[in-house]
Formats: C-alpha cells, structure tokens, sequence
C-alpha cells in the first residue's frame, strides 16, 4: 500500500480560510478508498483546540531547535471515516491566527516544517509521497534534499501544489539561515534567492520532484510573466514536471437535494423547489420578486482580484437588463462601500450582504439563476462549480479554472453550462450578462442549460483519482 502524506497549512473540517483546505480534507478522505494510505499533517491552530480539543489523542512530544532556540512540538492525532490526522501543536506559534503575516508567519511555517520532518521517524510513517501545499510547506522539498538525505527521509518524493502563486514566503535570507540552518550557498537566483529575497515557494519549485496547480489552464497560465509573480523563469525550466488538476467540490455537502440550509430541496429531475428558494431568497434580502425577473448574484471576496471593479462597473448595466443582483462577501473598503451604494441607489433591486454567511451562500446559490465570477485570474475557483451543482448558471472570464470548468454557451448548438469572456474588461462582463438575460428568457434553451450544468461532475473523487494517477508517475 503506498503511504501518502499530505502537509498543508489548513484542512476541512478543522481550519480554512480557502480553497487550499477543501482540496487537503478531501485528499485525505478520499484516497484511502482508492487504496493508499494517506495522512495529513497540520497545525494545531487554536479554532482546532477549540472545537476538536477534546478529542485529539495526544502522541507523544519532543523538542526542535529553530534558530537559537528550543521549541515544543506535541503530536496529536485524530481519525475519522477511514482518515488519519496528525496535528503540529506549539502555542506560541498556532495560538492565535492561522496566517500572522510578514516575518511571524514565515517563523510559524519554518517550524511546522522543521517539526514535520523530525515528527516522521517517531511516527514511524515514512510517506512515499510527501504531498505539500502552497508556500507554508514549500521549503520541505529542499530540506529533505539538503539537509536529510542521508536520513530515512531521503528517499521520500515530493509533491508541490500550487493553490495561488501571488503569495510565495519571501523573507530575508539571514532570518531564514538562522531559522533553519539553510547554507548560504543556496541563497542565490539557482536555488531559493528571488530579487533580493528568499523565497520558500521558489525553493519548493527548485527542489520538488513534481509540481502541479489547482487547474490545467492556471498551469499554462502561471509559466507567462503577467501571471507567474517572478516565478516563470523556473517554471518555465520544469514545465515538462508542472501540471495541473482541477479542483473538486463535496457533493455530499452542496447538494440541493439534502442541504438543511435550503428552504426548498430541489434536483435535477424536478426543478420545482428552485423557484421556491428564488422566492424565499428574495423575501429574506427584501428584494421585489418577479419570477420573470432573474437574480444575477456573487459570492466572493471584495478584491481587486476577483474582479469586483468591473462588477460594480457593469452593475447598473445589469439592473437595466431587468435582473436583481446580490452580493456577498467582504474585502477592500473602497469595494464594500460602492456595493453599499449600489443597494442604497437601487433599493429592492440590489442587495449587498457586507461580511460572510455559510448558510445564506448556500441560499444564494439555491435561489439566483446566474453567478458572475469576474476574476483577474482565477487558479481554480469552487463557487462556479458549487453553482452549476445548485442550477445556477456560472458567467465567468476565460482564466484558470473558470475557463477549465465552464463550457460557454453556444447560441448554434444549444450546448454548454454557463457563459463567459475573455478580456479583462467591464463591457465584455456586461455583454456576457447580456446574453445570459436573453437565454433566460428562452425557457427551453435556458433549461437545457441548467440541466447540462447541473449533470457535471465536479466530485472530489474525480479528483482524488487523478491526484492517485500523480503519484503513481512519482513512484514508477
């Protein structure tokens, strides 16, 4: 049986604040049902403690040195379904916020990883495949290159996945060396140095085995200078070892048949409880109902990467064409405040929900008939995929996973599951919306269009089978 482990920052059901959590918590569920042995590691961060304290098993603890200091490290486990979980636990460093930013959140990861790696041997689980995730775990490839290749360790592949390459744990070298002993012959532009900075996801690029993205499209994308953030050079050097699978939603979780979220369950076979939600969604938001009248809605950060700009841009656009338009999320103030301004000037027409709310996303989706997912860029994205689950038909630009996952509508054939548009550019997003209005009201063309979406398999274990596939590559 080969033996899997999967190292990352966060994981569902204990900790996420992205898509980077989903994909970790459904790679340890699910891969042990296609036969592997497959564990995760994380830290212990206090939202953990909090809510699943009581049932971790505590392992054992020892003591690791990072710079000139001695640290705690405890081991707990935690199983469930089939899966293992190994959890990092230090106070001083998974205590307060998962993500502390700046200098204190590359200490908190240089010692999960430190952690990780003198953890294995007393676990007495030596992976096959060392699975890591983002920068947070980056640096692992390299150490056990560099620093434990003469150990049991060094015989472990290793995987790097890339979930978003803005964000790669860049630091000055001298904090980094003193951290974790890295020689100062790998602070150069070869190996880890990157204009003027070490950089723990270059290093993980360099030292990986294999690399792969969230989406075949974002694979292609971030080897091109305007999407890389300064890694396309070393990419572009691995791209025969760079790949890309996209991610998968729980369909247990978004289904509109069970979720207790919804007032009105629906499926694919028998629509009618849709147009029960859509009513009900309207009354919840005090928006003017009219089932001739389609909701277009987002669900997202308030971001300049999100696209919001052309949103609100092409917002006004969207109440002329007869819709409602909802918004949820939370983000840059400048963003929050048009949004509000939008519902003050278009009042029961438009609705902006500033801040989060799992359940009333899940009525979100249930009850509009269109998502927009407008995205500069976009590695993967779940929402769109959670949409077409929901009936809800995704109007998306044409990058990353957006482009991988949605079929635009052809107006010739009838074929597709959502619209789309290729220029960054709030005019093109309009004239999408456009001809989502006009298919919306064509009831036979837009129900085929519903049905296609909502028949596409977007499952975690599609993915977790193509992740088994990745790794039998490494092994062979």
């Amino acid at each position: 049986m080969r033996k899997i482990l999967i190292a990352a920052a966060e994981c569902v059901p204990f900790a996420k604040t992205g898509g980077l959590a989903d994909v970790a918590g459904a790679l340890a569920k699910h891969l042990p049902a296609l036969g592997y042995d497959a564990r995760l590691i994380m830290p212990c961060h206090r939202v953990i403690k909090q809510r699943w304290g009581a049932q971790l098993e505590h392992l054992f603890s020892f003591s690791v040195q990072l710079g000139w200091r001695s640290q705690y490290v405890g081991i707990e486990r935690y199983c469930a379904d089939g899966a293992t979980y190994y959890f990092i636990d230090n106070e001083f460093y998974f205590g307060d916020m998962i993500y502390r930013g700046g200098r204190g959140e590359v200490e908190q990861y240089a010692f999960f990883c430190r952690a990780v790696l003198e953890a294995l041997p007393m676990l007495d689980f030596i992976p096959d495949v060392l699975h890591c995730n983002d920068w947070h775990t980056a640096i692992l490839p390299m150490l056990i290159k560099t620093q434990y290749g003469f150990t049991a360790l060094g015989g472990i592949k290793t995987l790097l996945t890339i979930h978003n390459i803005a964000y790669q744990g860049k630091y000055d070298f001298a904090f980094i060396r003193d951290l974790l002993g890295i020689e100062e012959r790998y602070n150069t532009p070869e190996f880890m140095e990157s204009f003027g900075s070490a950089n723990f996801l270059k290093a993980g690029c360099v030292f990986a085995d294999r690399i792969n993205t969230v989406s075949p499209s974002y694979a292609d994308e971030i080897c091109r200078p305007e999407y890389s953030e300064g890694l396309d050079g070393i990419l572009n050097a691995r791209r025969h070892q760079l790949s890309g699978i996209l991610n998968g939603i729980d369909d247990a979780v978004f289904n509109p048949e069970s979720d207790p979220a919804i007032p009105h369950p629906f499926s694919r076979e028998d629509l009618t409880g849709k147009g029960q939600c859509k009513k009900a969604l309207c009354g919840e938001l005090g928006l003017v109902y009219d089932p001739d009248r389609p909701i277009i809605a987002s669900i997202s950060r308030l971001t300049e990467q999100k696209g919001i700009d052309l949103i609100n841009a092409a917002l006004p656009g969207m109440v002329d064409l007869g819709a409602n338009v909802i918004i949820l999320g939370s983000g840059a103030r400048e963003y929050e405040d048009a949004m509000r301004y939008a519902e003050a000037h278009h009042r029961g027409r438009v609705c902006a929900y500033i801040g989060y709310n799992e359940e009333l996303a899940h009525r979100i989706y249930a009850g509009s008939d269109f998502l927009v997912m407008a995205s500069r860029f976009e590695p993967c994205g779940l929402s769109q995929m959670i949409a077409m689950r929901y009936g809800t038909l995704p109007i998306v630009r044409e990058t990353g996973g957006l482009r991988d996952s949605v079929i635009p509508y052809n107006r010739y054939t009838g074929e597709g599951t959502g619209f789309s548009f290729s220029r960054y550019d709030a005019s093109d997003l309009y004239f999408a919306v456009e001809r989502a209005v006009t298919v919306y009201r064509d009831k036979l063309a837009m129900a085929q269009l519903v049905d296609a979406a909502m028949a596409a398999d977007f499952s975690f274990p599609r993915c977790a089978q193509q992740y088994g596939q990745l790794y039998e590559t490494l092994l062979s």
